[in-house]
């Protein structure tokens, strides 16, 4: 967790009909988040995803952290976690293509990336600038094409979600809304709203505790590790609106279906529990539920119980997932996963000190043996892509 500042500010929800919502089904998935005491799985990743490694290539030009933006058809967009401006292309089997960084003041400039998103079909890249509340749209060779400032949003705070939707439009979480947050569809040639998505939210809160710090003259404030709003799922999109009951699927005929509700209701509960999905297979869904609360004077909080949800039994459970290819117990954290497209295919980095340590004691089997025998504890990162099973 990082210390963020936040400017406090009012805000005022105006939930307007603007979707159709469909009455939940009889398979709308009921969590109960104040328990914990379900019976525990131990699964293995390759049992029921597909995985496939990807060597990111190291040369005197891309030596990076290997923070993945996209993983798409045909290339892979990577960044740093310093704020260098960097942009890493390589191609699929992480062959290194060229390196953009158009950081600076200038009007066809990003100052800081907060996030990419890869349109293969129209071969652009978007980035999103929360520090001059813009997106900027470049090809994939770094040459700019237009920017956009949010629309609809008076006070211009950033969309904190971002994600691709279709050929035209971006699909994103506008949070810090005055007029009241929604998931809302961006045009991707001028910024303006073409969809707004209104869910239900019992609490107008958000997922972050907040000290002031005199001897700054501050707002301090504290949030858990990193979480998505917008997954890829079966054709549609999960959002995830922590502070409402129920997390939605948008459908691709613009209709929003029930797919989780959480009890009980998160306006009785204080602190509230809020629930997190992460990777979503054809049969396990995981998550995890986190408590809305930090001590700053013992730098500790928001607590944490990890669950999945077992499709076939339709049964919640607690979890252990190992990866197949080490010849040992070595756990994987879901909470270290991210999106990494459209296609519900989720990403995981892996170190390489720590891969060529593994192989030197004979602890890797497979393709992953194989790639770790050719790296240094200089090389680049290796890219864990974890996609469903075809």
């Amino acid at each position: 967790m990082k210390n963020l500042i936040f400017i406090l500010i009012n805000f005022q929800a105006i939930l307007l009909s603007c979707v159709e919502v469909k009455q939940p089904a009889d398979n709308v998935i009921t969590v109960d988040v104040t328990k914990n005491n379900f019976p525990k799985k131990e699964l293995i990743i390759q049992d029921f995803m597909d995985v496939e490694y990807i060597p990111l290539e190291t040369t005197d030009d891309f030596i990076n952290q290997g923070l993945v933006q996209a993983i798409g058809k045909e290339i892979i967009v990577v960044i740093n976690r310093t704020d260098d401006g960097n942009i890493y292309i390589y191609d699929r089997t992480g062959k290194a293509l060229r390196m953009i960084n158009r950081k600076g003041q200038g009007g066809e400039e990003y100052t800081y990336i907060t996030k990419i998103i890869l349109d293969e079909d129209n071969n652009e890249i978007f980035i999103n600038d929360h520090y001059v509340k813009k997106i900027f749209v470049y090809d994939l060779y770094g040459n700019f094409k237009r920017s956009f400032a949010y629309r609809e949003n008076t006070k211009g705070w950033p969309y904190t979600d971002m994600s691709n939707y279709n050929k035209t439009n971006l699909i994103c979480f506008d949070e810090y809304n005055d007029k009241g947050r929604a998931f809302v569809l961006v045009s991707k040639l001028d910024g303006s709203i073409t969809k707004k998505i209104d869910i239900p939210v019992k609490v107008l809160k958000f997922l972050m505790k907040l000290q002031f710090d005199e001897a700054n003259n501050r707002v301090n404030g504290m949030a858990p590790d990193p979480y998505n709003t917008i997954l890829p799922f079966n054709g549609g999109k999960i959002l995830l609106d922590v502070f409402s009951d129920t997390i939605y699927t948008f459908m691709p005929n613009k209709t929003l279906r029930p797919f989780i509700v959480r009890t009980p209701s998160v306006k009785f509960m204080d602190p509230e529990v809020v629930l997190i999905l992460r990777l979503l297979s054809d049969r396990y869904y995981f998550m995890e539920t986190v408590k809305n609360e930090f001590n700053f004077e013992s730098n500790t909080g928001f607590s944490k119980t990890y669950l999945m949800y077992d499709n076939q039994e339709r049964s919640l459970f607690r979890y252990t997932v190992y990866n197949g290819d080490f010849t040992i117990k070595k756990e994987m954290y879901m909470s270290l996963l991210r999106p990494a497209n459209d296609k519900n295919e989720s990403w995981q980095r892996l170190d390489a000190p720590q891969l060529v340590e593994a192989f030197q004691v004979g602890a890797l089997k497979g393709r992953l043996k194989e790639i770790a025998s050719a790296l240094n504890e200089e090389s680049n990162p290796v890219i864990m892509l974890i996609k469903p099973k075809k």
